[in-house]
This record gives structure tokens, sequence and C-alpha cells, in this order.
């Protein structure tokens, strides 16, 4: 008889039993096993299942005879003080027991869960008319974590039908319960002086009673809810538990690549690939910073290995190779995220695309740590990033035209001597193939907030050269940029008076929320002269100038004697110059930087007025 035959059984288990074997250790989750994944949704809607007993789906368990196969751990949470034996390895149903197990210790940290009982609810309108599952929110003020006063008073949760899941817990809590119970109920007891306080006594233990006996309907309920389970013999080989866990994932959140990956290098290598992300996290936390670690790790695994960084890509890896670079990959994620930071791109909100991270950071793999082959290296790569991101390169296809540039600029680091009439053999650095975009093309770039190369690449020239608060005169850095907001330099609601657009790139400027507060709807020059009232006008000239904005042009943006028609031109003129300035100024910035070059401020602005200097009398000849 096959294993599968063996096991296509599934056995009743209740949820008092599965509590149990938790709580004395005997059932445990083989490392190879992803964290928690279930969002509150998923968690309420489980709870919703039992209370109304409704069929769930089997879990599976492999057993554990004598010495584990698997290195492995205790549910979150649920560490027992005196571990028993361990008899089973739970393969699925980690999320499911999971949640049961933290709701009813309510041991979450930003929720607790209560059971509404509307015959309960005293409120002037009943707010459900269903038994059912609530979630009340947690959150942190001040670093303190909060929820609403009335979750942690018995007596309020009660007036609003509300019983906490916590009470429904397995096994004999009764004195709890009595002791919630008896503070739910005090505002409902008569007092000795009332009129008719024996009737009314009488009433209040029968009311008591009845909120006692469907907590008891609803404990009794949940004890013996079936969970079912299948399981897998003692003596099933790892490598067959390990794919009967990847082809069988019974639960609402399917396996991601990682997680498939996971349990794969487990079984090749018999190593953690979580325990191996979770150090380089520690080693390398700015990597971070710019996306997901578990998919930078794969993206930048697969082009180490010269594959493509895509889900076929990464399945086809030697997870024993992946396990071998890993040195490979934690000074290249490391030395990404510090090159990014040193072009001033602080973060995954303001990068323009992330197929470029891969890229770099598998680069470093041939990239010394000194010298001058670094500066010349660096350049390549200063080169690549500011293309990527001036160009449509990465708009459609991003693996494989990734693969193709690491491939070229591999092929350009193995030696250190090449020049720069080679630098077009990379893609995105073939101007014929990737051509950068020019002030027409950006000037429809749209609002950078949103996930678009052109308008996040626009922003980040501006991050580039300082982009100094408007205010407080604070540079642009990866903490002072988390209390930023997208700003609208000529305001929104001035703009939608005359009908034309404002969430453009060219009209945005990352600045302080207390600083966008104060700006409102106001005219442009009207909050340029409140700055240089507790300023001066040199001061303000160079903080605006810091993002490319035109202090001349926005002096001029005054339209407080203006309305209707008169209003709608006069802005839109000077908006359409506004905005073509500013586009002329970080294009000259993008030539710079895709040459891999560091621009400078003061030289990009001597040469704009240079320019603007000589177009203004060509125009007057």
């Amino acid at each position: 008889m096959s294993i599968m035959q063996q096991s296509s059984k599934a056995q009743d288990r209740t949820l008092g039993v599965w509590f149990q074997n938790i709580q004395q250790g005997m059932i445990k989750l083989p490392r190879f096993q992803r964290f928690e994944a279930w969002d509150r949704g998923r968690i309420a809607s489980f709870l919703n299942t039992i209370i109304n007993n409704l069929p769930v789906g089997v879990t599976l368990a492999l057993e554990v005879a004598g010495i584990e196969k698997f290195e492995s751990r205790y549910i979150v949470t649920s560490d027992p003080e005196s571990p028993g034996t361990v008899t089973q390895h739970l393969l699925d149903g980690q999320q499911r027991l999971t949640a049961f197990w933290r709701s009813i210790h309510n041991n979450y940290e930003w929720e607790t869960f209560f059971v509404y009982l509307p015959q309960f609810d005293r409120g002037e309108s009943k707010s459900g008319s269903e038994v059912e599952i609530r979630c009340i929110p947690r959150w942190k003020n001040k670093n303190q974590l909060r929820m609403p006063r009335w979750a942690d008073e018995p007596a309020k949760c009660l007036e609003r039908g509300m019983v906490p899941v916590s009470l429904l817990r397995p096994g004999d809590i009764s004195k709890k319960i009595d002791s919630w119970l008896d503070e739910a109920t005090k505002p409902l007891k008569p007092l000795p002086t009332d009129d008719n306080a024996f009737a009314k006594l009488e009433a209040f233990n029968e009311t008591k009673k009845h909120i006692n006996e469907e907590i008891t309907t609803l404990r009794e309920r949940v004890t013996h809810f079936n969970l079912p389970y299948l399981s897998l013999p003692a003596n099933t080989s790892k490598d067959v538990a390990l794919q009967v866990f990847i082809n069988m994932n019974t639960n609402s959140k399917p396996l991601s690549l990682y997680d498939i990956i996971v349990a794969e290098v487990e079984s090749v290598a018999e190593q953690s690939l979580h325990a191996l992300e979770a150090s380089l996290t520690d080693k390398c936390p700015n990597a971070g910073r710019y996306g997901n670690v578990a998919g930078l790790i794969l993206s930048t695994s697969a082009l180490l290995q010269e594959k493509l960084p895509n889900a076929r890509g990464m399945i086809e890896m030697d997870k024993k190779q992946l396990l071998a670079n890993w040195p490979k990959l934690e000074r290249g994620l490391e030395r990404m995220a510090s090159f990014l930071e040193g072009q001033r791109v602080f973060d995954e909100m303001r990068l323009p695309t992330n197929a470029v991270l891969a890229v770099i950071a598998a680069s470093y793999e041939l990239i010394p740590e000194n010298g001058d082959f670094l500066a010349k290296a660096e350049k390549l790569l200063r080169r690549y990033l500011w293309s990527a991101f001036f160009s449509d390169r990465y708009e459609n296809a991003a693996p494989t035209r990734a693969f193709a540039d690491f491939k070229a600029i591999k092929a350009l680091l193995k030696k250190p001597g090449f020049a720069d009439d080679e630098i077009g053999t990379v893609p995105a650095l073939n101007r014929a193939e990737s051509p950068l975009a020019d002030v027409d093309s950006l000037m429809a770039a749209g609002w950078p907030k949103a996930a678009g190369i052109e308008a996040r690449a626009i922003l980040a020239v501006t991050t580039y050269l300082g982009a100094i608060d408007f205010a407080d005169h604070i540079t642009a850095t990866y903490d002072s940029i988390q209390k930023r907001e997208y700003h609208h330099i000529f305001p929104d609601a001035l703009l939608s008076e005359a009908e034309i657009p404002s969430y453009l790139a060219w009209n945005c400027a990352l600045i302080t929320w207390k600083t966008n507060r104060m700006i409102g709807r106001k005219d442009p020059l009207e909050y340029l002269q409140e700055r240089i009232e507790l300023a001066d006008e040199g001061v303000v000239r160079e903080r605006v100038k810091s993002h490319l904005i035109s202090f001349d042009l926005l002096s001029k943006a005054h339209y407080a004697s203006l309305g209707g028609a008169s209003l709608k031109q006069r802005l839109a003129d000077d908006f359409s110059e506004f905005l073509r300035d500013r586009a002329k100024l970080v294009v000259a910035a993008m030539d710079s930087l895709t040459a891999g070059n560091s621009p400078s401020l003061d030289a990009l602005w001597s040469a704009h007025l240079a320019d603007a200097a000589t177009d203004k009398v060509e125009a007057e000849v």
C-alpha cells in the first residue's frame, strides 16, 4: 500500500483535543513552514466557521515516532512550560490553528476578537441581528497600543452585546468566566433599597444565568468542533513529506513561490531558508527598504546562477548552489542598498523600478570593495540605474530585459579594461535600443506617489539634489523623507478652479506634512512671501532651487484679483511655463546622471540660466 493510500482517510479531531495537544507541546511546525500569513479578515472568517459549526477543510500532519525528521518550532505564542513528547508535525493547517490559539488567548498585538450576541445588545439601535465574530483593532498612539476604552471594560462590552472570544477557550476557566460575568453585569444588579428589589434581583439572576448559558453553549461548540486531519505515517521519507506539503496546501492562502523554495532547500540541503533570511535581514537591514527581502533573495540568487529573475528561473535554480552563493548574496544586497542610498534613492516608495535591484546586487559579485576599478564599475552602475529610470526599458518584460542587461554588465565587469565605446553592449545603455526620455515625452508624467517609472524618476532627481524642505530647511534623507508628503506646488484647489490637471510629477515636491498643511490653497507667491518673512529671500530661493523649481516663476504666480476666463488663461500660461522650465532642468540632470556623472545643483542652474538668456536674445532677434 502506498503512502498516499495509507493517508487518504481523514480522521476526526475536535478543537478541544487540538488545543490540549498544542498546550502540551505534542504538535510542532517543521521549520520550513512559512510564518503567520492570515489577516484579521481571514481570522474572523475562520472563527465564524467554528461558532456556526460549519464544515472546514482537513489539515495534514506527519506522525513523529522517536527522533523528529525536521527541525521544528512551536505554534506562535504556544511554547509550553513543560513540553511533552512531540507526536506530530503540522504540514498544513498552521494558519487555522494559529488563528484559533492566538484569538482564544487574546495575544494578537493589533486586534481583539469578540462574539457579538445581538440579544444582549442594549444600544438604542442594535448593530446587527446575527451571532458573529467581530474584530476590534488596536492602534499606536504616543508609542502605546490603544483600543476603544469600552473594549477593556466588561460592562461596556456586554452593553454592546460583545463577549470576548477568549472566554470560549477549552478547559476549565470557570473562575475567569465568573469574574467577567460579575464585572459585566454589575451595572444591572439592583440595590437592596430599590423598589421591588427582590423581583429585580430574580430578574437580574435570570439574565446573568442566560448570559452564562449562551457562553457555555458557544464554549461547547468550540470544544467539540471537528477539525479533521490526514496523517502521513512516521516512516514517510523527508522527500515525500516535503513534496506532499507542497502539493497539498489546503488553506485559503496558497503557498507562494518562496514557500515552495524554502521547502526545497530544506529537502536538498537540510537548511532553513527562513533562518538565513532572518540572518541576512540582521546583517543587511537597509536592503529591506527597497522591497520584500524574500523576493530580493530569489531574484538576485537567480541572476547569480544566470537564470531569469522570474518564477521559472527561480524554480530552476540549483538549491544547493543558492546556499553556496549566500555570502555573495549578502554582500551584494548590502552593497546594492548602500549604492542606492548614495544615489539618494531612499526606499521602495521612491524607487522608479524594482527591476534594477537584483541586477545591481548580483553585479557586485565582480566589483571589488576598493581601488580604481570600484570607481569605474560603480560609474557603469550609475549609468545603468538612471538609464533604467529615464527610458521605457522596464515598462514591459522586465525580468527578461533585466537578465539581458545583467549578462552584458557582467561581461564588461569581467574585463576591467572595458572602454566607453563598449557601454552600448548593455541594452539599457544602448540609446538606439533604449532611448532616453526628452522634455516633451516627460511632460505627461503622472503623480509620483503612484508606481509610474518616469514620475518617480523625476522625483528621484530632486532627492538626488537635496530636496530641502521649504520651511525647516532639512535636506532629504531616509529618515526625514518618511515624514514628507507629496505636495502640489501649484495647489490642486487653485488649478481645479481653472479645470487644469494638477496631478503631474512636475507639479510635485516632497515636503514635510506640517509645511504641506500650512500651504493649503494659497497662491505660490503667497506662501513664498510667508517663508521670506520667517527666513529671507536668499534662503527661500535655495530651498526651492534644490527641487529644481524657479523662484522667479513662482513669485509671479499671484491670482487674487483674477477670476473666470482671465484666471483660467493666466493660470494655464503660467503653469505651462513653470512645468516646461522645470522639465528642462530635470532633463539636464538626467543627461549628466545617465552618463555616470554626479551633477551639482549650482552647475545645473548656471547652465540653465545661460540657456534661458540665450533663448531670450534669439527670440528678441
